[in-house]
Order: C-alpha cells, then sequence, then structure tokens
C-alpha cells in the first residue's frame, strides 16, 4: 500500500546536459503584456515575483525549431562527456511534456536529428513534470538487465505558444479574477532542454551510481492540473497541498524502509515555486542550503526542471555525496531517484 520501490543495481549517469533558451522574458514584461487585464481586473503589478518567485524565464529565439536544436546542442554535449559514440546508443526516450504534434513521437524526430543508429529504440515518456526522472528509471531497468547498454534520456519544453495564449485569454473582456487565478501557473513556466546519458556501472567506475527509485501514486487529485498544447488551468492552492502531501507521503514510507534521504547532502526538487520549496524544506527538515534552486531564472521547466538543475548544479557536487532528484507531477505523480556521485 506503500511506494514502488526501484534499486538499481548496474546503472550509472554518465553525464548530465542542458541548453537554456536564448531569449530571456522578464515578469516585468508579462505584467506589461497583461496590463488590459490588469486594469480591468485591479490587479497588482509583480504577483509573479511575490506569489511564486519568478524573475523571469527563457523562450527560444527560434520558435519552430528552436526546442529540437537544444535537444541536440545537448545531448551531444552530454554523449560528449560521457565518451560513447551515436552507434553504441542503444535506447533514445524523450521526457518533454511540450511536443507540436500528438504523433509522430518526439523522440522519432530527435532520434534522427541525432543521426543515430536504426537499432537504437527510441520512444517517448509523458508523465506530466515526472517524465525525465520515469524515463531514467525506465532506462536504468533496460541497463541492469542487459536489454541496452547506454541509453540517452532527454526532453525540450516549449512554453511560448501557451503564455501568448494565456495573456491573449486573460486580456479579453470576459476574463475574470478566477481565470486569472486558475490560469497563473501557466505563467510562471519557463523552455529549456535536457540530456542524460546512463551506462552500466561495471564499465564506468567514473560515472554516478543510480541506487534506488522510490515512487508514489496519487492520482485521486488528477484533476488538479490540466493542460494542453494551447492552455494551462491549476488549483495551485490544491495542488500545493496534496503535492505536498505525496512527497511526504513518499518520504516518510521510504526513510521507514531505512533510506535515509534527510542526510542527502543534495537535493534537487522539481522547480516550482519559493512557496513550495520553503513549505518542503521546513517540512522534511532539508535545508535550504542543500536545495539549489533555479525557478527564479528559469521558471518552471516542467519535466526539465529537476534535470536542469541538477547539470546547473553539478559542479558543486563531490564524489561520494549523495543526490536526491525528487520529480513531481500532475496527477499527481512522484518519485524519488537516490544518485551516489
Amino acid at each position: 500500500m506503500g511506494n514502488t520501490a526501484f534499486v538499481h543495481q548496474n546503472t550509472s549517469l554518465l553525464a548530465v546536459e542542458m541548453t537554456l533558451p536564448q531569449v530571456r522574458v522578464t515578469s516585468d514584461e508579462i505584467d506589461e503584456m497583461l496590463a488590459p487585464a490588469r486594469k480591468r481586473l485591479r490587479l497588482p503589478k509583480g504577483v509573479l515575483q511575490r506569489v511564486a518567485g519568478v524573475y523571469e524565464r527563457r523562450w527560444w529565439k527560434d520558435t519552430e525549431n528552436g526546442w529540437k536544436q537544444g535537444i541536440v546542442l545537448a545531448a551531444e554535449r552530454a554523449m560528449a562527456k560521457a565518451g560513447i559514440m551515436r552507434d553504441q546508443v542503444g535506447l533514445i526516450i524523450n521526457a518533454s511534456v511540450s511536443r507540436q504534434h500528438l504523433e509522430p513521437a518526439v523522440a522519432s524526430t530527435v532520434h534522427h536529428s541525432l543521426g543515430l543508429p536504426p537499432s537504437a529504440m527510441n520512444f517517448d515518456i509523458t508523465n506530466a513534470c515526472l517524465g525525465f526522472v520515469n524515463a531514467m528509471t525506465m532506462a536504468a531497468g533496460m541497463i541492469d538487465s542487459g536489454q541496452v547498454q547506454y541509453a540517452l534520456v532527454v526532453g525540450a519544453e516549449d512554453v511560448e505558444e501557451v503564455q501568448h495564449g494565456t495573456i491573449d485569454r486573460l486580456n479579453s473582456k470576459t476574463s475574470t479574477r478566477d481565470d486569472f487565478n486558475n490560469q497563473f501557473a501557466s505563467l510562471t513556466l519557463g523552455s529549456g532542454a535536457a540530456a542524460a546519458v546512463l551506462g552500466p556501472t561495471d564499465k564506468h567506475p567514473e560515472g554516478h551510481r543510480l541506487k534506488l527509485t522510490q515512487g508514489r501514486a496519487g492520482t485521486q487529485h488528477h484533476e488538479l492540473c490540466i493542460g494542453d498544447m494551447d492552455d494551462m488551468r491549476t488549483d495551485s492552492a490544491g495542488l500545493l497541498e496534496n503535492g505536498i502531501d505525496l512527497i511526504m507521503d513518499t518520504w516518510r514510507d521510504a526513510n521507514e524502509q531505512g533510506h535515509d534521504f534527510r542526510s542527502i547532502e543534495h537535493v534537487i526538487p522539481h522547480q516550482v515555486s519559493m512557496v513550495y520549496t520553503r513549505n518542503f524544506s521546513t517540512i522534511t527538515g532539508v535545508g535550504m542550503d542543500r536545495i539549489p534552486v533555479t525557478f527564479p531564472d528559469w521558471g518552471n521547466i516542467a519535466a526539465e526542471a529537476v534535470p536542469m538543475t541538477l547539470a546547473n548544479h553539478q559542479q558543486n557536487i563531490q564524489r561520494g555525496e549523495r543526490v536526491l532528484l525528487l520529480g513531481v507531477g500532475s496527477g499527481l505523480n512522484t518519485a524519488f531517484m537516490e544518485v551516489e556521485w
């Protein structure tokens, strides 16, 4: 009745890299875009900064292909750092929320763009903001079982279109304060790309060993955040309260199984807001000095928030230290992955 537990036997993280989009969009600029709505609904400036702690986010300069270029760049950097060639990749999983089309899978486009061999299996895993951690767990299972040697997990988010659509809807004469509250979370999103290479520990002692994953579902809350390619509506208060509850249930159950997450040196939770992060820190007892944050500058980059934050923070992690990757996604679902650096 508790967590789902995966113990990883022979998989290491060999490299994780990211790509930041080129265009900075400040929350002050979003305020200006929302001027008609703010005037009509009597909304103050600076709500995104005060409530969420998001001061800017990124958009791709190339609005058509920027996300794909971002994935390719991150993947090429990761493969080079890991020291593997394209023909060694046996599996590529795309884990992003964003997609231009329902089909084909985004992974097929990235597989072609990277020039991977026809023997490399490719597919998407989508699980809201939890997708990247889920994909790493799936890839680790295939490496542990000997099905593949090297796996590439990638993802890119492109939020400009949904944010323009949200701003247009809120600026319409029929929008209400309830509409603003329900669509507020979409304005905290950001764009970005990440890539991780996983491989067998016994062949890569220099890698960062995946120890275990603890997962848990709280799907009775599956209607708290519903989004498509044009619109996202969120019960922010409900998502915060029930999301934190799910995380703490997972945390407690893992500790009862003997996993001391509280003493882990680096804890990288999903990047949502300052309210969420401070609540997590207070309830778990993990000090803010052990929690790197990127949402003030990048916003919530959905499934890529955790790997991008890890990529940005990795130079501060010492050999032998423990890292906890904490993904959570609408649904609600969560997963904790422990990595021994």
